[in-house]
């Protein structure tokens, strides 16, 4: 089933959550909606799933339009962070929850719940834990019966609002890693909700990043990292350092700097550089390169972090390999120069 917003507004009191919002996700598609607190990603979630509706705009399901909707209607699975599981039923109780209540005349006979139960419960692996209450159960194992739960019905779409966030860093990553396997298994269009660049980065299809209620940016994982169509994005997935500098002391050809204009006034531009893209040496070479010094190394991790303060006062973070950094016999006070493999600017 496909998804599309057009044009979607929606606004709470005098704060605008959306402001003419354009989205589609195609059938069997997993897109993250990815953005900092306050960006309209979960208002947007909301009314796909029909709990909000718009004040202007269409939400269409399979192109039908679906914006006057309600909820059940638009048979979508809706997954909270907070698992919202019934602490007084078992595991397997909650999973058939959403079949049991289902009028008589839409509802499947027992033996069908019991084996669509059944068959749910172990492809989230926890077929072992059926009679367990979820107070028995780790995070994790919740989060997966909430997953089951909304499955259960058989929905056309699934929506799934900061799924992982009230876990811990090592479960989230472990559960992210096992949705991916278990969308191309099942194939259902999602959409995920996230502030996680790491978790939109590894899980998605495609990824849209939203920014004040509107999005900055859609595209697969790889075209948003690494070709930004505005300085939000770039700021947004990952560590930056950001040059107020001079236009030639980061020469390197136009091509180099983006296909946009510069930001900042004509020959102070601002541009932008990953720290694992910032090269540093012992002596100088070539032309695009500052003059920086020493002030902490953090060695602990797979790169190691440099930060270095240059001749100009600004503050840079380079991340090296373990092997440059013993190449290079870096200590604190160190006089360095420090050049780009790759610049941005916008």
């Amino acid at each position: 089933m496909t998804i599309e917003v057009r044009n979607l507004s929606k606004s709470f009191a005098a704060f605008l959550a959306l402001d003419r919002v354009n989205l589609r996700v195609e059938t069997g598609e997993l897109v993250a909606l990815l953005g900092p607190s306050g960006s309209g990603k979960t208002t947007l979630l909301r009314v796909i799933a029909g709990l909000e509706f718009p004040d202007r705009g269409e939400v269409l399901l399979d192109g039908r339009d679906m914006t006057a909707q309600n909820a059940p209607a638009r048979r979508v699975g809706f997954v909270f962070q907070h698992y919202a599981l019934f602490r007084h039923m078992t595991v397997f109780e909650n999973v058939a929850f959403g079949l049991s209540i289902k009028p008589r005349r839409e509802r499947p006979p027992t033996s069908q719940i019991q084996a669509r139960v059944w068959k749910l419960l172990k492809l989230v692996q926890l077929d072992a834990q059926a009679d367990r209450y979820p107070s028995q159960l780790s995070g994790g194992q919740r989060q997966r019966v909430a997953l089951a739960r909304a499955l259960a019905v058989e929905p056309k779409v699934l929506l799934l609002d900061e799924p992982f966030g009230a876990l811990d860093a090592k479960v989230r990553l472990e559960l992210r890693r096992w949705l991916r396997r278990l969308h191309d298994e099942l194939r259902i269009t999602s959409v995920l909700v996230t502030h996680d660049q790491e978790e939109a980065l590894e899980v998605a299809d495609r990824v849209a990043i939203m920014n004040r209620g509107h999005i900055e940016q859609v595209g697969t994982p790889e075209e948003v990292y690494h070709r930004p169509a505005s300085a939000f994005v770039y700021e947004f997935l990952g560590n930056f350092n950001l040059f107020h500098a001079r236009l030639n002391a980061w020469q390197t050809g136009s091509d180099a700097l983006g296909d946009g204009p510069l930001g900042g006034s004509a020959d102070r531009p601002i541009v932008y550089v990953r720290p694992h893209l910032l090269h540093i040496e012992r002596r100088p070479c070539g032309q695009n390169r500052v003059v920086a010094r020493v002030e902490r190394i953090n060695s602990a991790g797979p790169l190691v972090k440099v930060q270095l303060a240059t001749d100009t006062g600004e503050t840079l973070e380079a991340a090296i390999s373990h092997d440059r950094y013993a190449e290079l016999q870096l200590r604190k006070d160190d006089a360095v120069y420090v050049s780009p493999r790759e610049l941005k600017a916008f």
